[in-house]
Order: structure tokens, then C-alpha cells, then sequence
């Protein structure tokens, strides 16, 4: 395999694709440091199971990198740190959440 290929294939285009990776990115960028996966959820009352995935697909396409690990009470806590650089993902995510609805929904009514 070749230095800084992708196994999966996943990129970072991709990978922001899901609302939760944006979140745990977002949040991890206003940190600024390292935070492990149980501190994220956390702070994002999230699942940690559903969390420490999506936190796994990030450092596969390298938004995110392992810094460190720790044994805490019988367990491997893990460590990343938000490592973005492409520009464009960053304007993203700095941007917001969701672009706002056009229009009503359905089964609104005119007020």
C-alpha cells in the first residue's frame, strides 16, 4: 500500500457528509487540543459506541489524528486532535449546522 493512501477509499468530502462528524469536528477544532471520544460524547450527549466510530472514519481520511493513548480503569482511552487543512472543509464547517429550510414544511400553516 502506498504512504498516505486510504484503504476504505474515504475522503474528507465524504466523511463530512454526516451531521455527527461535522458536530465532533466543529467541537473539536473549538477546543483546539486533544479530546478523547468519551469527552466528546460527553459534551455532545451522544452514544460513545456511535461517537468512537465516527471519530475512527475522521482519522481514516485524516481529519483527525491519534495523539495519544492512556489506561484508564481497565481500558485504552484514546486522544485526537483536529489536524483540517483543507480550507474549503474549514470555511464549512466554521459556516454552520444547516443552510435554513426554503419555504414552509409540510403541513404548515400560513400564519
Amino acid at each position: 500500500m502506498a504512504p498516505g493512501s486510504n484503504p476504505r477509499g474515504l475522503d474528507l468530502f465524504n466523511a463530512l457528509g454526516h451531521p455527527m462528524r461535522r458536530q465532533i469536528l466543529r467541537e473539536m477544532l473549538d477546543t483546539s487540543g486533544e479530546v478523547s471520544p468519551r469527552e466528546l460524547s460527553a459534551r455532545l450527549s451522544q452514544q460513545l459506541s456511535a461517537l468512537s466510530y465516527h471519530v475512527r472514519v475522521l482519522a481514516e481520511c485524516r481529519a483527525v489524528e491519534l495523539v495519544r493513548t492512556e489506561q484508564i480503569r481497565g481500558s485504552t482511552q484514546h486522544f485526537y486532535r483536529a489536524v483540517v487543512k483543507a480550507n474549503w472543509a474549514i470555511t464549512a464547517l466554521e459556516a454552520g449546522e444547516e443552510p435554513p429550510s426554503r419555504g414552509r414544511s409540510r403541513g404548515e400553516e400560513k400564519g
